[in-house]
């Protein structure tokens, strides 16, 4: 499983890497789902503003966008752009830390393409359990 962290005009600094790819393939493995690669690009709030109003019509900000690019029955190959921007203020918001709530958001990038979804309440405490196991060792 390749997973390679990219940036377009943020950088993710002070933050162990290698971790964060440990927990992306421990999703992966603990889920059963086959994966290729995944291109993670950290990103500034208007780049990413611009990624939603283009690829998906959305006029707003957001902290992550994930565009699986495989086919389905075929292992997982995926790019997930993050604002580096929408995660500090999240942070702030939600009272933890930037290496927590960024860990978070990668759990959650990768749980989408494991097929989790967060449209509902019922999903969105799924989600959110699910995140709470994966980043308890980060």
């Amino acid at each position: 499983m390749i997973i390679r962290f990219n940036y377009a005009d943020r950088n993710l600094n002070g933050i162990n890497k290698t971790t964060l790819k440990e927990m992306v393939r421990t999703v992966f493995s603990q889920e059963k789902i086959q994966c290729s690669t995944i291109n993670y690009i950290f990103c500034s709030d208007e780049y990413l503003l611009q990624i939603n109003r283009l690829a998906l019509n959305h006029d707003y900000y957001t902290d992550i966008i994930t565009f699986p690019l495989s086919s389905k029955g075929q292992p997982v190959e995926a790019e997930i752009y993050i604002s580096i921007d929408r995660v500090k203020e999240n942070a702030i918001t939600h009272n933890t830390s930037f290496k927590q709530e960024i860990a978070r958001v990668i759990a959650h990038g990768a749980l989408h393409l494991c097929g989790y979804k967060d449209k509902t309440k019922k999903d969105i405490e799924l989600m959110r359990e699910k995140e709470g196991v994966y980043i308890k060792n980060v």
